[in-house]
């Protein structure tokens, strides 16, 4: 290789609200060759995984971050070595990705904006109003790499004139072979990088997995044994002494974080209300098998148990807020963020426009985002924008909870397992399907009477299903 020009790859900012980000594991290594936009490193940042890709092609010589390390947006994490003959050629890129400081989601909400208080200037004054049009995201990049394009090729309809996903895949649509034909001297490297790309994609569980061994039934809505934690401990027990330690992950680093900023500083309240959901049990057993028939997907009860908070939500809208020091910010648009349990943390993936979506929508989102979570396959942008939680924790069977407050939320909402019990309907004695809904609430935001109003409207939805619900 000819002696070259050394440039260094900086940790870019994959979303507005993201600020720093922890290396999880090098993919490349000290002399190994990186082609344009082939992997580096896997990161973590808000409890989901991304790959950060190389925005030149050469030599990898010197890995500045460890890997477990958090380090900000903007620093630099490894430095690469880029032929004599192309230095001049990809001096510019690397120029103009060492200084674009937002390569992630395409789609921020204002929510992140809110949060975070961090623009691209503000976040690196020397950028001033530097235009967004030479800021491509991972996801921009890889589908360039896919149909060997050149982004800089293609118009940007984003802001500042950036290039969005959409843009890249309206260019292919639209077959633009004139300026297709520029990206032919990089075919090479593309089609290298898209087997990289390919190759990384395809990982084990790509399919659904079929749970192991019987279903539990202490809850009429459990679908699945609960999952186990496999946890890897220190090799070695300390001499003398019946313990051993376990180290944090940054996953679970980011859950201690989030858990007591939510604690030390949401004044927490706490409501649960009894729910007779006889009739939805004799409506989903009606339904389910006809459903995964036509469509493929389970009819959870917590799809009937969201759309039923979503109506609640509608009715009472301040319980879709966020406390603003000195204003309380109402959310227009109802994103529900679902807590899905793995074998080592919950996430909380979100469930966009929820008030938008009947019951079989919901079903489908449920499951996708359940298996995507599982599968360690999210994205940035199925964590963010989340207005209000809610919990399934009747899975485990149990039937009170009092959960933290999905940080900055206003509230969330738990949905307890499903049992038979003796209840009095006209001074008779009854055996009813019975649901306890347990609700945790910002006091700063939130008082007695308008969650019991909101928990009362809940219980309402949910005891109207009956025969004639409609599922689309």
């Amino acid at each position: 290789m000819k002696s070259g020009t050394v440039q260094e790859i900086v940790m870019p900012q994959l979303a507005e609200s993201v600020v720093n980000a922890t290396i999880e594991r090098w993919l490349k290594q000290p002399g190994d060759s990186v082609g344009m936009y082939e992997p580096l490193c896997e990161i973590i940042t808000e409890k989901v995984g991304a790959e950060i890709p190389s925005t030149i092609k050469g030599t990898l010589v010197k890995l500045l971050v460890g890997a477990g390390e958090t380090v900000n947006v903007g620093t630099p994490i490894c430095l690469i070595e880029v032929e004599a003959d192309q230095a001049a050629t990809s001096a510019p890129a690397a120029a103009q990705a060492a200084s674009a400081t937002s390569v992630g989601a395409e789609q921020s909400s204002g929510e992140a904006t809110n949060r975070a208080g961090l623009s691209a200037s503000a976040a690196r004054p020397e950028l001033g109003d530097v235009s967004m049009r030479g800021r491509y995201s991972p996801a921009v990049l890889q589908l360039s790499a896919q149909h060997n394009i050149n982004p800089a090729d293609v118009p940007g309809t984003g802001a500042g004139g950036r290039v969005t996903r959409k843009d890249i895949l309206a260019f292919v649509a639209g077959g633009d072979k004139a300026t297709q034909s520029q990206a032919t001297g990089r075919e090479a490297s593309v089609a290298a990088a898209s087997a990289t790309s390919a190759q990384s994609a395809m990982q084990p569980g790509d399919c659904i997995v079929e749970p192991q061994g019987p279903v539990r039934s202490t809850g009429l809505h459990l679908t699945e044994p609960p999952r186990i934690p496999k946890v890897e401990v220190e090799a070695q027990q300390v001499p003398g002494r019946g313990e051993y330690f376990i180290d944090v992950t940054p996953v679970r680093n980011t859950i201690a974080s989030r858990m007591r900023q939510s604690v030390n500083e949401i004044p927490h309240g706490w409501m649960m209300i009894e729910v007779d959901v006889t009739n939805l049990v004799v409506l989903r057993s009606k339904l389910k098998d006809e459903f995964m028939k036509r469509e493929g997907t389970n009819l959870t009860y917590l799809s009937f148990f969201i759309k039923a908070v979503v109506n609640a939500i509608k009715d009472f809208p301040i319980i879709n807020s966020v406390w603003a020091v000195d204003k309380i910010i109402v959310k227009r648009d109802i994103n529900i963020s679902l807590s899905v349990g793995t074998e080592d943390s919950v996430v909380t993936p979100v469930i966009r426009n929820a008030d938008q979506k009947n019951i079989a929508g919901l079903a489908h989102e449920i499951e996708t985002l359940a298996r995507k979570t599982r599968e360690g396959k999210l994205r940035l942008d199925d964590v963010q924008g989340g207005t209000f939680t809610v919990n399934n924790t009747g899975s485990f069977g149990a039937i009170l909870t009092q959960p933290i407050i999905n940080y900055p939320q206003a509230a969330i909402i738990t949905f307890e397992s499903i049992v038979k019990r003796p209840v009095v309907i006209n001074d008779m004695l009854a055996v009813r399907s019975m649901a306890n809904i347990c609700l945790s609430l910002d006091h700063r935001i939130l008082d007695g009477v308008i969650c019991g109003r909101f928990l009362q409207r809940v219980k309402e939805n949910l005891e109207g299903f009956n025969s004639e619900t409609q599922l689309y």
